[in-house]
């Protein structure tokens, strides 16, 4: 099984380029965001602050969460439902970030994403994934990109999806995200010691994906060595 980690801040296109990456090796791609945004959803819909750590754990044993790769793409169910993009809505971007420092939580999601990467060549992209989750990954990845670069990609990829909202705000959200992401005491969002990193701010999305391939061609044929 080869393994590929891909961490970075929020909208530095690591899911984008992480799917791309995945169709072009033809290996599973594991957006784990998607876990953390699940849990976040949830834990809004039952009326609890993201950051009540005990109110939060003792939702936790009311959530069911299925991923499924169906028709090349990843879903997540919630008790049997696939929310789709209103994961992705700019609220939940916050719940997520808050319940994902939550212990509890990170614990309650981390085998569910070890077992997926036991099962499978994967590419996974996160926060913690080169540090955390799979620490002995054939190939960790740091992306990253200015902030004004990554607020400006996440209004249109928002637009895309029909979230309406504007680049103040965006940019605001992402700055408060982006230390509570750095800061937390639990697993924060930093690149690992042996990660590669890569600075997109001034690269298309063509670009991004053939550096990242380049360095994933040349592991693994060090690895088949």
């Amino acid at each position: 099984m080869f393994q590929i980690a891909i961490d970075g801040p929020s909208g530095a296109g690591k899911s984008t380029v992480a799917k791309a990456l995945a169709a072009r090796l033809g290996i599973v791609y594991v957006d784990t965001g998607a876990l953390y945004r699940t849990i976040g959803y949830y834990v809004r819909s039952r009326g609890v602050s993201p950051s009540d750590a005990r109110g939060v754990e003792a939702l936790l044993g009311q959530i069911h969460i299925r991923v499924a790769f169906e028709e090349g793409s990843q879903h997540v169910y919630l008790n049997g439902t696939d929310l789709g993009n209103r994961i992705r809505e700019p609220e939940i971007s916050m719940y997520a970030s808050t319940v994902s420092a939550i212990p509890a939580v990170r614990t309650f999601l981390l085998e569910t994403q070890r077992q997926i990467a036991r099962e499978n060549s994967v590419i996974m992209d996160g926060r913690d994934i080169g540090t955390v989750i799979l620490p002995k990954a054939d190939l960790k990845v740091f992306l990253t990109a200015s902030r004004e670069a990554r607020a400006k990609r996440r209004v249109l990829e928002l637009a895309q999806k029909g979230i309406e909202t504007t680049y103040a705000q965006v940019l605001e959200d992402m700055e408060k995200r982006d230390e509570q992401d750095r800061t937390r005491a639990v697993a924060p969002a930093v690149a690992a010691p042996d990660a590669v990193v890569v600075d997109n701010s001034e690269l298309t999305f063509e670009e991004t994906l053939q550096t990242i391939l380049k360095l994933a061609k040349e592991r693994i044929a060090e690895l088949g060595d």
